[in-house]
């Protein structure tokens, strides 16, 4: 029966991972901030008339991106040179695009598509009267709490690097990116990372400091890709490349507010800005495949009449209100007016409802079924319960992200597969565990009364043991099942879908009713699975007894 089980698991790898191999669909990657979702989903639609295309929204962070891109499970996805140049390949100092193009070549990796604009990094305050004007005023004003996202804290092009230049003694807070304004206008922090195409900085009155030291490098809106993806999808390419130069600083602040202030939809913004800009889809002369140093001058000053430096927060309001479109039918409604209700059943509810549960079942099928055997194994060899404990207990203190981030290069793919292996690996702990206390905690006598009678190891095991540990296992399954619930919200951030989706995406627009109808679904699913459980374990305890052989009992 192991056998078997084991083959049919190999076969469901076997065909996760089959997904991660190119089948003629032009993987579309994205990060979780809302420009980025807004730009993968630009390049979506872009494509989409040349080629089968996907969006992988949401990939978490800078590194899980990159691997998803490496591993072939994207094939392009909207990136920042300044980024590129100093956290993907890490020179501490900016360094020119041509050497950038040279070392991303080397891993199958090049740079093209400048967009037209720069979305520098910046730090903001509150626009009150007394607030630091420059960071270098920062160092003086002892005090200031710091709220900074947390890919900021830990890149070599942001905290650690800006607070040696300016001489600034403060440890940050971490704070994710979407709700950082909220803390900012409610006075929990003073100090905020920001991008200068932040929707927000208008609506909320702040202050962009200028970087009087020159210490943030440029960071242009291009494509990072893999080189075999011009030559998989030349149609396509030929259409992402008409893109070029093409999106201004001011578009990109209206389309940021769109999403954030007005609740429209990615999809129907990219629809609406393609709607207005028509050229971008029907360029006579394609520009050069990759990008180079005048392509980048030549798109950045193409896009200055509308481009809002970090220094002036003014445009930010009034590219904001210049959004045209209302929302569609059948698309988010500003936050102000979409209930809860609506966010909770809205069209993709089913489809986000069947991937979270297909995932913690089968997580929790794949974890029973290692770490039953596992615990039975504890419970009849002492030497080695410790062992086999300690090995799940420190796999159960692995971080998820970090967890997550080691999967995809190790397994060369997102989505599901990894998802399904890190979910697998929490829930070994408390299955194996209950398993070994529930062989271990049967009475010494009906063991000797089996043995007496003649049954084998094998008999004793399934017709005695099991039957009578079977409500203490099954209590480990249930812990796991339920832990998984809740743990199998982190699926999103490699593009496995599950309710994580509207969380992230929430966390991103700091949209409370989005989060919530992520949340509680979640929360009702980890009720209802503890119910069933529950149920079940009655039914098992109330026939154990029956089970039992007749001998045994009397």
């Amino acid at each position: 029966m192991l056998r078997r089980a084991a083959t049919v698991l190999l076969l469901l790898a076997a065909g996760l991972a089959h997904g991660a191999a190119p089948d003629g669909v032009l993987r579309v990657g994205s990060k979780r901030f809302t420009e980025s979702y807004i730009l993968g989903e630009l390049l979506t639609q872009t494509a989409a008339p040349h080629a089968r295309v996907e969006h992988k929204q949401g990939l978490g962070n800078t590194a899980i991106v990159l691997a998803a891109l490496k591993s072939g499970s994207i094939d392009v996805y909207p990136e920042y040179t300044g980024t590129i140049g100093l956290e993907i390949l890490k020179h501490a100092q900016p360094v020119t695009l041509e050497q950038m193009q040279r070392e991303l070549a080397s891993q199958g990796l090049g740079i093209a598509v400048p967009l037209g604009f720069n979305n520098t990094y910046a730090l903001a305050v509150r626009g009150e009267s007394g607030a630091p004007r420059k960071l270098g005023d920062l160092s003086a004003q002892g005090g200031l709490r710091y709220g900074l996202s947390h890919e900021f804290i830990g890149r070599a092009d942001g905290w650690p690097g800006l607070a040696q230049r300016y001489g600034i003694n403060a440890t940050p807070r971490g704070l994710d990116h979407g709700i950082a304004y909220e803390a900012l206008a409610q006075k929990q922090v003073d100090v905020i990372d920001i991008y200068s195409t932040d929707a927000k900085i208008g609506q909320y009155g702040l202050r962009v400091l200028e970087d009087d030291q020159a210490y943030f490098p440029r960071y242009d809106a291009v494509l990072l890709y893999r080189l075999d993806a011009a030559q998989r999808f030349p149609a396509a390419w030929q259409a992402l490349r008409t893109l070029q130069g093409r999106i201004s600083a001011g578009d990109m602040i209206a389309m940021n507010a769109a999403a954030e202030l007005h609740g429209q939809t990615f999809p129907a913004i990219a629809h609406n800005w393609l709607a207005r800009h028509p050229a971008a889809l029907a360029g006579a002369t394609a520009p050069p495949a990759s990008a180079s140093a005048e392509d980048i001058a030549a798109a950045a000053s193409s896009g200055a009449a509308a481009r809002t430096e970090p220094g002036a927060s003014a445009p930010a309001a009034s590219a904001a209100n210049a959004v045209a479109p209302r929302p569609q039918a059948g698309t988010a409604s500003p936050p102000g007016s979409a209930t809860l209700w609506q966010r909770l059943f809205a069209g993709d509810f089913w489809q986000l409802t069947r991937q979270h549960v297909l995932l913690v079942a089968l997580s929790v099928a794949l974890a029973s079924a290692l770490g039953i055997p596992l615990g039975i194994l504890a419970a009849y060899r002492p030497k080695l319960r410790e062992p086999v404990m300690a090995a799940a207990g420190i796999l159960q203190t692995i971080p998820s992200l970090a967890l997550l981030a080691m999967l995809i290069p190790l397994l060369g793919t997102i989505g599901t597969l990894p998802a399904l292996c890190a979910l697998f690996v929490y829930a070994l702990l408390p299955i194996i565990r209950n398993t070994c206390t529930g062989i271990s905690g049967i009475p010494q006598g009906l063991k000797q009364a089996a043995q007496a009678l003649g049954l084998r190891p094998m008999q004793r095991l399934m017709e005695i043991e099991l039957p009578l540990a079977a409500p203490v296992i099954l209590a480990g399954v249930k812990t796991a099942a339920v832990m998984s619930v809740g743990t199998a919200t982190i699926a999103a951030f490699i593009g496995a879908g599950g309710y994580g989706e509207r969380i992230t995406t929430g966390l991103a627009l700091n949209d409370n009713n989005l989060m919530l109808a992520g949340a509680l679904p979640a929360a009702v699913l980890a009720l209802l699975t503890q119910g069933l459980f529950e149920w079940m374990e009655k039914g098992f305890k109330a026939s154990a007894a029956a089970r039992a052989p007749a001998q045994l009992r009397a």
